[in-house]
């Protein structure tokens, strides 16, 4: 494997303040509004900038304003508020078309099949079911959109009960009499206002703007069953499950989706569990100082703090943390709509009754972005750290072995648990009146759970020197393999190790476990050179600049604690300045009685990995094959900047290529479970699914490459956008397969095609403790394992 990793801008960084006065984070009123906030702080420009036609200028200001546009393709739906809750910007996109050996057929056909429950679920549709869409006009112009929705909403015999309207676009589910209709309606003043509805479009159920309004009527039950919208899922904070002894909090709920499947429009359900942390940012905050020295408190509080996404209980919605206003105070005051000023302290008595304890602590800002234009400046919202809880878990939380042992219990759930689950949120659905007739109000209805037939391609044979090993558990075959040597390795002849003082002892037992488990692998290691500094970081970096030089070929660190400062900076000068591969081991791994081989073995072969070494390998008919893994991550230094990795197999011989380019998603809301035992269990590893739950315009599967010990696996999903490779679908499955075994840094099968986890281990280095290109001398091994 050959890799290049870069770091990139992601695009300009946010401008200063977008206005002089923040804004208290409140929810807003059925009018849109928000309370008694000011109005945002920039209008649209093209508002400003209308043009001189009338009909133009509402159409574009209207269009702008709620997301509406007519037409079938093209459009973006929005929800009341102005935001998009899920991305369908793939929707109507067909790749399939373009690649003629998959026009017809795109399922394989090798492997054993199997019988799988999914979490999708029909969604009941009658069968001429068209969703019609009007166009309205108001004469005169009405700015109000409030009072657009009850003029309106005033004719209610002709429109019928199933009708949906944003202020410019009018979703029925009948067809009106008439392809115009003109209506009038009175104000309160007297005042006389014509409205002309006109027909633009009559939508399939498969179109993509019936797609998204049906994603917007789902949710709109889960409202019904008193669920809040939290990011793009939906929790019950009703029905929480305390941790106590972690000050944690989860609240229980689900991811949905409603998208057009292979045959037909189904409902995706899955489980969600939000972590909420039991700590205000004012507890947090308050910690901090104690333990910080107040020189560089505030530095150190916006390094904690900018970033996070912390959530407001008094209306159960998140916000992100883009900076700490230390000027201002619950005291300041800012400008109600009607021109009136009130301090944060009593508009947050008044609206919510909540009397706030701290009247000296700063304000959180946080820049709301327009989701529809990207040329609006953030509308800036202050957020009091008192009424704020820190949502996720930190680094150091995540390092607690016992604190993620016990949300494992919580979170990780099994087939059958999660199933319960699902059919609980059914049961809920049909039982609640309001949640039912929400469907049935626009012809929906829920439908059964799917099943479908999916393959277990065969299990893959495990290449090793001299020797083959078929692995009695793919999800692990280091026992297989021992005592067997591996395809190639370097011996280790000039090579560097550094410890602390009171390290040397532990540092002498893993020399002696490298050389024990070295032999049978074929990998011969000769003694190093030792040396013993000061426990600091200061020292290990003074040893290997003074130590290292172009015949060393490892460098091996035995440190103290996992210190991300002294780690970054043997990782920046070894891969930057004086490029050698490198090994850092913390002592307390190597304090773990009865492990150390098992722990010598796996550091020998990522050792055996950064020298350029190959452990085993797996069967591919293809020659002259090149495969190669892409991946992003941030820049957690240099904010507003991405690292993109490239990570490739070498190939000896340089042809016109053919290429395949395949998208993978680790994350995606369909799960699978085997009917066994009148019982649901995990699929068996290998498993792929290439009908039903996949999309018609789209040459795409699943594919269930690891084994789950605990939860319920996720399957990844592959969709190949791009192929000139002539490849068989049932060649392409088996082959991304073959690519899950050949992560050398765990002998067993991975989740994801092992390039693509190369190029993620590549971007996170450089992202976290590089933040620059390293060096091309480096670039021929796999220095980042």
């Amino acid at each position: 494997m050959t890799g290049r990793a870069r770091v990139r801008a992601r695009g300009q960084a946010l401008s200063g303040a977008a206005g002089s006065a923040g804004q208290p984070g409140s929810p807003r009123r059925p009018d849109g509004s928000r309370g008694d906030e000011p109005m945002a702080v920039r209008t649209l420009q093209s508002e400003k900038e209308a043009s001189t036609s009338c009909g133009h200028r509402e159409t574009t200001k209207l269009t702008q304003r709620y997301g509406f546009s007519a037409g079938v393709s093209g459009c973006t739906l929005l929800e009341r508020g102005g935001k998009t809750r899920c991305n369908f910007q793939d929707l109507g996109v067909n790749t399939r078309e373009t690649m003629a050996h998959v026009k017809d057929c795109k399922t394989g056909f090798s492997g054993i099949p199997v019988k799988v429950v999914t979490n999708l679920y029909g969604l009941g549709l009658p069968r001429e079911w068209q969703l019609y869409q009007y166009h309205i006009t108001f004469n005169p112009e009405l700015e109000s959109r409030r009072l657009r929705l009850a003029l309106l909403y005033s004719h209610t015999e002709l429109l019928g009960k199933a009708k949906a309207f944003d202020g410019a676009i009018l979703f029925l589910s009948q067809k009106l009499e008439n392809q115009v209709t003109e209506l009038a309606s009175v104000t309160k003043r007297g005042e006389t206002v014509n409205i002309t509805i006109t027909l633009t479009n009559q939508l399939a159920s498969s179109s993509p703007v019936c797609i998204q309004f049906f994603n917007i009527i789902f949710k709109k039950v889960l409202k019904k069953l008193s669920m809040y919208q939290v990011g793009r899922n939906f929790y019950s904070p009703s029905d929480p499950v305390e941790i106590p002894q972690h000050k944690l909090t989860l609240w229980p709920g689900f991811a949905v989706s409603i998208t057009q499947f292979e045959n037909r429009v189904m409902l995706s359900a899955d489980v969600s569990h939000k972590v909420l942390r039991s700590e205000t940012v004012l507890e947090f905050m308050t910690s901090l100082y104690t333990r910080t020295d107040s020189a560089c408190f505030i530095q150190t509080c916006e390094k904690e703090l900018v970033g996070l996404i912390v959530l407001t209980r008094y209306n159960n919605k998140t916000y992100r943390i883009d900076d700490i206003d230390w000027c201002v105070k619950p005291t300041d005051t800012f400008p109600k709509c009607d021109g009136t000023e009130i301090s944060y302290v009593d508009y947050y008595n008044q609206q919510y009754d909540i009397v706030l304890t701290d009247l000296n602590q700063p304000m959180l800002v946080s820049r709301l972005k327009s989701k529809q234009n990207s040329t609006v400046e953030p509308r800036v919202v202050h957020l009091i750290p008192e009424l704020c809880y820190l949502t996720g878990l930190t680094s150091r939380a995540i390092s607690d072995f016992r604190l993620m042992k016990d949300l494992a219990q919580e979170m990780h759930l099994n087939p059958e648990q999660r199933q319960q689950r699902l059919s609980r949120l059914v049961d809920n659905i049909q039982r609640i009146k309001e949640a039912r007739l929400e469907l049935e109000m626009w012809g929906l209805q829920l439908g059964c759970q799917v099943s479908l037939t999916g393959r277990v391609v065969p299990t893959e044979k495990i290449l090793m020197q001299e020797q083959t090993c078929l692995p009695m558990s793919a999800g692990d075959w280091s026992k297989d393999m021992r005592n067997m040597k591996i395809i190639g390795v370097q011996p280790l002849d000039n090579w560097l190790m550094l410890c602390s003082n009171r390290n040397g002892e532990l540092a002498e037992n893993l020399l002696n476990c490298l050389k024990r488990v070295g032999g049978p692998m074929g990998f011969h290691i000769e003694y190093p050179r030792i040396l013993q500094v000061q426990e600091s970081p200061m020292a290990f970096l003074r040893a290997v600049q003074q130590h290292v030089n172009p015949e060393v070929q490892l460098v091996m660190c035995v440190l103290s604690s996992n210190q991300k400062d002294c780690y970054d900076s043997i990782k920046k000068f070894l891969s930057l300045d004086r490029p050698v591969p490198s090994q850092c081991v913390l002592a307390r791994t190597l304090n773990k009685q009865g492990m150390m081989m098992s722990v010598a073995t796996k550091i020998a072969m990522q050792i055996i990995c950064k020298l350029g070494g190959e452990l085993w390998a797996v069967e591919i008919p293809l020659k002259s094959l090149m495969v190669i893994g892409i991946d992003v991550n941030k820049d957690a230094l240099n904010k507003g900047s991405s690292v993109v990795g490239f990570v490739a197999s070498t190939n000896s011989k340089i042809t016109s290529p053919k290429v395949s380019v395949i998208v993978v998603r680790k994350r995606c809301i369909p799960r699978f479970f085997a009917e066994a035992n009148r019982s649901l269990q995990n699929p068996p590893v290998g498993t792929i699914v290439d009908t039903e739950a996949t999309r018609p315009e789209w040459y795409d599967f699943y594919l269930i490459s690891q084994l789950a010990r605990q939860g319920t696996v996720n399957p990844t999903y592959y969709n190949v956008v791009y192929d000139n490779s002539g490849l068989k679908p049932d060649h392409m499955q088996r082959l991304t397969y073959k690519m899950c075994h050949l992560y050398y840094n765990w002998p067993g099968l991975i989740r994801v095609p092992a390039p693509c986890q190369y190029a993620h281990k590549l971007t996170f280095l450089v992202g976290q403790s590089i933040h620059r290109e390293p060096s091309l001398e480096l670039a021929d091994k796999l220095f980042y394992l």
